[in-house]
């Protein structure tokens, strides 16, 4: 007796109760899933996964202005604003209007004197204690007098000695009122390369703003960090971004110099100020903040979106100091594309994270990739009976004594 030969044929008409069974029971699995992931894909096209931040629009000042680091200390700005506009300080007073140098010690001041129309000038340099000694006037005390101030003082002395007097009174050489500079100047650099702790003193010669004194300094360095200048005065420490006084022209940051101030240029950091753009776009990744100074920037150097984007629900993550709660602002990116609204176009800073969540949508790809062979087995229920029940060695012809072609070839 010959062994049965372990041939399956096919056979379209073959339809057994249990088979028949078997199929009808994953058709009504299949359109259950067929019916869920419908629901799911109309629910993705409204949904997000990601929290929902404060829309930008909200945010806008009286200005037309977003929030920004320097609005968020609004204090020390407006302490910065008074500082740009006084009348007087250490170094120099306003009078009629006209801003004059204050005389200090070690000054060097040229006196000279009218008889007739002959001149005679000396030069007198003021002490240690602020005080001269002239013609017939000993130890006049001329410390924090302007030299009008000055002028009229002597005329004053010299009335009881001599019949009208005249008198001129210039500063020759000023060094009684100074500043330090530090940092990314090029008065330091040039001649101070490489060295980290090399500083620069400034002697003042009367008003000189926060610009004057960068300028003395031979102007900033390509590796300064003007946007986060330091001004310490009086061991209390002021930011001040020197980029919105250059573009911007905002004079309240323009402080007015006092003597003993410190001013820092700071470095660069290594990769320079950034912005990060995260999730749902082609290229995500660390860009410069001088490429990407917008949000439309940025997402265009990230490669526009995705076809999963949530673009409405664009997210921009800022945090103004650690340990402290940042503040997360959403941007409307598709009526920024599709309808022109500029006002979702926000101005990005350094640090900023830029993030573009996903539809519900994406996390639905997610699922069906990982239940793919519970899928199987209710979309090719056929395939999933040969792959797991029917071996490939059972299906051997012994007629011809090779494997069956329809079988080994599916």
């Amino acid at each position: 007796m010959s062994r049965p030969s372990l041939i399956l044929t096919k056979n379209p008409g073959f339809r057994s109760d249990t088979k028949y069974g078997f199929h009808m029971k994953c058709t009504k699995n299949l359109l259950f899933v067929l019916s869920l992931l419908s629901v799911l894909v109309i629910q993705s096209c409204y949904s997000s996964t990601a929290v929902k931040g404060t829309p930008v629009n909200e945010l806008a000042l009286s200005k037309g202005q977003l929030i920004t680091r320097e609005v968020a200390v609004g204090e020390k700005r407006e302490e910065l604003a008074r500082m740009s506009t006084i009348k007087e300080n250490k170094v120099f007073l306003e009078i009629d209007g006209v801003p004059e140098y204050r005389i200090g010690p070690l000054d060097v001041l040229e006196i000279s004197s009218h008889v007739g129309d002959k001149v005679a000038t000396d030069t007198l340099t003021v002490n240690s204690r602020g005080k001269i000694s002239y013609s017939f006037i000993d130890d006049l005390n001329v410390a924090g007098l302007t030299p009008s101030q000055f002028d009229d003082l002597l005329t004053g002395k010299l009335s009881d000695y001599i019949k009208k007097p005249r008198i001129d009174v210039l500063v020759k050489e000023f060094s009684s009122k100074k500043a330090l500079v530090l940092g990314e100047l090029a008065s330091i650099r040039g001649s101070n390369y490489r060295n980290i702790g090399a500083s620069g003193k400034i002697y003042l010669k009367g008003k000189t703003t926060l610009m004057d004194l960068v300028a003395l300094a031979g102007g900033y360095t390509v590796d300064a960090d003007i946007k986060d200048v330091k001004l310490i005065r009086g061991g209390k420490t002021y930011a001040i971004n020197l980029y919105d006084i250059i573009e911007k022209g905002d004079e309240d940051l323009n402080v007015i110099i006092d003597d003993g101030d410190v001013v820092d240029v700071p470095e660069l950091p290594e990769y320079g100020e950034r912005v990060y753009v995260m999730g749902e776009v082609n290229s995500q990744g660390v860009y410069s903040l001088k490429d990407a100074q917008d949000l439309l920037a940025a997402v265009s150097l990230a490669g526009s979106f995705t076809s999963l984007a949530k673009e409405e629900n664009t997210l921009i993550v800022r945090a103004y100091e650690p340990g402290k709660e940042p503040l997360v602002m959403m941007s409307d990116m598709k009526a920024l594309l599709r309808m022109a609204d500029l006002s979702q176009n926000i101005r990005l800073e350094d640090g900023d994270l830029v993030y573009i969540p996903r539809m519900l949508i994406g996390d639905i790809n997610d699922w069906i990739k990982n239940t793919m062979p519970l899928l199987d087995i209710l979309l090719y229920p056929a395939k999933f009976e040969e792959e797991y029940f029917l071996r490939r060695y059972l299906h051997f012809d012994r007629r011809h004594d090779k494997l069956d072609p329809y079988y080994y070839n599916r």
